[in-house]
């Protein structure tokens, strides 16, 4: 009698490659390392992933869908940023790999239906049109992962979790409402360029010309100091998000 396929081995593996991917990062995340730790073979795990880079870009896509579903769900901006920093809390595995070089392809070309979303909601509150608030929504978005980051990786828990995760709504609600007061809101920087486009899937692009180049944020002397973990690890082997 052949044998029967296992309708959930390829949700274990992709389980397995995040369980993988937050301890130990790169050298953690061999195609043997994720066939052992999902109960299974390396010949099997090759006949449904061509190699690392696709077992990544599956579980991207999965995350990024089960976000998507978290966030339609909701009724309001206010209640989708809240569902999304549960989300990011409650799976956080995923979420740390789904962001990891986010602004680099193949990333960068694919679909952000949350991104977009999120943007298309602050455009039903404010007016106009989603790609008129994206830079509006680079700040609620930066609010919102900055918080889910600090507390996923600073295991933070009880009161001061609550806390956080609360003065990060209240953060988001004062920049709308904000925005929403103002018809012209003083912005430092350079003009949102055309060359920056952004959660539009092959529409993407983050190229500067040499004017912008020029206007970048100066990086204080002794480079950068972002702590070497495992998110800075893997974006070396691999370009996604």
């Amino acid at each position: 009698m052949p044998r029967q396929a296992d309708p959930q081995l390829e949700q274990r593996i992709l389980d397995a490659a995040c369980r993988l991917w937050s301890r130990g990062g790169e050298k953690a995340l061999t195609m043997r390392g994720v066939a052992k730790a999902a109960g299974t073979t390396t010949p099997t795990l090759y006949e449904r992933y061509r190699d690392r880079d696709d077992i990544l870009r599956a579980l991207r896509i999965q995350t990024r869908t089960e976000l998507f579903a978290a966030l339609s769900r909701t009724q309001s901006l206010t209640h989708g940023c809240e569902r999304y920093l549960e989300y990011a809390l409650d799976h956080p595995h995923a979420y740390e790999v789904l962001f990891d070089g986010f602004a680099q392809p193949p990333s960068l070309h694919e679909p952000w239906p949350s991104f977009n979303l999120l943007r298309f909601r602050l455009a039903q509150r404010l007016g106009g049109t989603p790609r008129k608030h994206t830079r509006l929504m680079l700040s609620v978005w930066s609010l919102l992962h900055g918080t889910a980051m600090l507390l996923i990786r600073g295991d933070v828990a009880g009161p001061l979790r609550a806390q956080m995760f609360h003065a990060c709504l209240d953060a988001v609600e004062a920049i709308i409402a904000d925005a929403a007061r103002s018809k012209s809101r003083t912005r430092s920087g350079p003009k949102w360029p055309a060359t920056l486009v952004l959660g539009e899937a092959g529409e993407s692009k983050v190229a500067y010309s040499k004017a912008d180049s020029q206007s970048k944020p100066a990086i204080a002397k002794g480079g950068n100091h972002s702590t070497p973990g495992p998110a800075n690890r893997l974006r070396g082997v691999r370009s996604t998000r």
